[in-house]
């Protein structure tokens, strides 16, 4: 029937208060009809209880479920895990195990053990409580810890909290492995001449693809370095997001396969004094020489234009600066330099004339590569180059000049020199093909003395012409308080007394302690106007302050030239004075200070004075291509060298 109609709610309550016996055995209780239902569900409840109650029938008492073996908790459970069975095939799909944990997680949280049901969730998903592998290197790397003192962390945490939250070293190296060259497979268009076609290679040993004979200079030395190739696959490997997003950025077509063009500066220094302080470690020199490399930018050819979609926006961070070479030698040791530096110089050279095919975002791509060999400080230049040192009559390893000649002319120079013409010299040098006396051979191969082995581009190293810069306004300082331009014949004794009271003025007005080697840290506290105006102080002559103060003033004018990443964007303003600028410093050094320029300059004022509008308008910087990454680097390999030798009590005293 469908024409029924719920009853009025008086006649629903006096039936609701009817009293209904209950009808099963031993349970003779009267009921209200409203509560039978729930009457009779409490009865059935009981029933299903009484299936599970375990009837001791003597003998050994029950134990509990959990201090039971595993066969004896698989007996004891089998109906349920036969009725969860049952209810994961019908309801889940069979995924029992999620239904368990499901059941366990909603037991432990009706008990409120939040915590504990978090920590079961975070396995479940998948990301437990312990970190990732690469997650433990990294704060092992950043936080300086050797394997040793690693490993001692590693086994406290697991043994105070019962967990393993940090990995053991064993998952560090491996983890290792991925980051490092050697572990992503490429190829060579044409294949690298003389280099192994194998791309699994990792550390190597620095003298690995060096042909060594009987007659060859012994080098006993320790060196370790990556091979060349496959440094810079790990390198691009790194930046594939970044290539990728550059691609979308520039509106190209991801899928296009290049050829991308990437162009590479190269830096090497010296560093004195890594030793191992207390350590007992093998008897090796006290200096080591780094060689690295940095991505500086990667263009990719579209049509008839060349599109930049990656340029380094920190070019002198020691995060992009690769290493690539490491050798425990003095950088004044040309033997042991060349003789490690040739195989990765080989490679490099093979790599010019071949195109590398990398998988890049699922497709074959393939890559250019130009080396710039700029971030060199002038001691190593000469030294690579083939130069004579410093202190030669040929000052400027851009341009032929002599000292004299350069502080004749102190402005215009155009850049001159190259590695092809190095070379060349170096060739009428031996050979002396023209029968010449050695000072008519020396000028006519301008101080090109031995073989250059690594092409460098003639460029200026912001960092060290920096610290040049400021080492010769030390001095400049030292003869305006000992009045130098009044009476030029003076002591040894006298100048040391000059110097003293400079120190000692810097120190009360400008908290610079003496240093005995100028760093770049008190070069860039000593340029500026609050240390000239500290020295004024020291100085009577009101008309020596004004020459001081302008000369400190061209130079803080000029100096952002080339010191910054991108002078058209950064200081267009000072970029187009900087002509003037320099003609008038010069003009101020050949008049002002003619005691101390009568001719002669120091190599970097001649640089800075001569050659920076020139270097600009070819690279569009001098300083993103300096040698402060590479300088950076310096200091984390000491500090690593430091905190991991053995017995080293250098960090502790501090």
């Amino acid at each position: 029937p469908t024409d029924l109609v719920t009853p009025v709610k008086s006649f629903l309550n006096i039936l609701d208060s009817l009293g209904i016996r209950c009808p099963v055995k031993e349970c003779d209780e009267e009921i209200l009809h409203g509560k039978y239902g729930q009457h009779l569900s409490n009865h059935k409840e009981m029933k299903d209880r009484e299936l599970y109650s375990y009837i001791n029938k003597g003998g050994r008492p029950r134990q509990h479920l959990l201090s039971l073996t595993r066969r004896a908790q698989k007996h004891r459970l089998r109906e349920l895990k036969r009725q969860v069975k049952a209810f994961a095939e019908k309801e889940e799909g069979g995924d029992i195990k999620a239904v368990c944990m499901t059941l366990f997680l909603l037991a432990l949280r009706a008990k409120n053990e939040h915590r504990q049901a978090d920590e079961l969730e975070a396995i479940m998903q998948g990301r437990g409580s312990g970190l990732h592998p690469a997650v433990c290197l990294a704060i092992r790397v950043n936080t300086f810890l050797s394997c040793s003192q690693y490993h001692k962390m590693y086994r406290t945490v697991k043994a105070v909290t019962g967990r393993q939250i940090f990995q053991p070293l064993h998952a560090l190296r491996t983890a290792e492995k991925a980051l490092l060259p050697g572990h992503h497979p490429f190829e060579w268009k044409p294949p690298l001449k003389n280099v192994s076609t194998n791309t699994e290679v990792g550390i190597i040993d620095g003298l690995s693809g060096l042909p060594l004979s009987v007659d060859d200079y012994p080098v006993d030395t320790i060196a370790k370095r990556f091979r060349y190739d496959a440094a810079l696959v790990c390198a691009l490997k790194d930046m594939e997001e970044e290539i990728l997003e550059g691609m979308k950025a520039k509106y190209l077509d991801d899928y296009l396969n290049g050829p991308f063009t990437v162009v590479i500066k190269e830096s090497c220094d010296g560093m004195g004094d890594v030793s191992e302080k207390h350590g007992s470690g093998p008897a090796v020199p006290e200096k080591a020489v780094r060689f690295s490399f940095t991505v500086m930018n990667i263009a990719i050819a579209h049509g008839n234009e060349s599109k930049r979609i990656f340029e380094e926006v920190k070019p002198n961070s020691e995060l992009c600066c690769k290493p690539l070479c490491l050798m425990l030698a003095d950088e004044s040791d040309h033997e042991t330099l060349t003789a490690i530096l040739s195989p990765l110089i080989a490679e490099r050279e093979a790599m010019k004339n071949s195109e590398l095919l990398l998988e890049m975002g699922g497709i074959l791509r393939t890559f250019r590569f130009v080396f710039r060999g700029t971030g060199y400080d002038e001691k190593l230049v000469r030294e690579v180059e083939g130069l004579e040192a410093s202190g030669s009559t040929y000052i400027c390893t851009l341009c032929d000049a002599t000292r004299l000649e350069a502080s004749q002319n102190l402005v215009f120079h155009s850049i001159t020199r190259s590695h092809a013409e190095n070379l060349e010299r170096y060739e009428i040098w031996r050979s002396n093909p023209y029968h010449e006396s050695v000072d008519e051979l020396r000028d006519r191969v301008k101080g090109v003395s031995a073989k250059p082995f690594i092409e460098t581009v003639p460029s200026i190293d912001a960092l060290h012409c920096d610290i040049g810069n400021a080492t010769e306004f030390y001095r400049i300082f030292q003869m305006e308080i000992g009045e130098l331009y009044k009476n030029p014949d003076v002591s040894k004794e006298e100048r040391k007394r000059w110097q003293l009271t400079l120190d000692k003025h810097l120190r009360k007005k400008m908290n610079l302690k003496p240093m005995m080697k100028m760093s770049g840290n008190f070069a860039r506290k000593l340029m500026s106007k609050e240390a000239v105006e500290a020295v004024c102080e020291l100085i009577k002559c009101e008309e020596r302050h004004e020459a001081l103060k302008e000369l400190m003033d061209l130079y803080l004018k000029m100096k952002p030239v080339w010191r910054s990443s991108c002078p058209a964007k950064e200081c267009p303003e000072l970029l187009c004075q900087y002509s003037y600028n320099s003609q008038r410093f010069a003009e101020l050094l050949s008049t002002k200070f003619k005691y101390r320029y009568e001719g002669k300059i120091t190599n970097y004022f001649h640089k800075t004075l001569a050659h920076v509008p020139e270097i600009i308008e070819r690279d569009g910087s001098i300083g993103a291509w300096a040698s402060e990454g590479n300088e950076s680097g310096n200091k984390l390999f000491r500090r690593f060298r430091k905190m991991n030798a053995r017995q080293s009590k250098f960090y502790e005293m501090e």
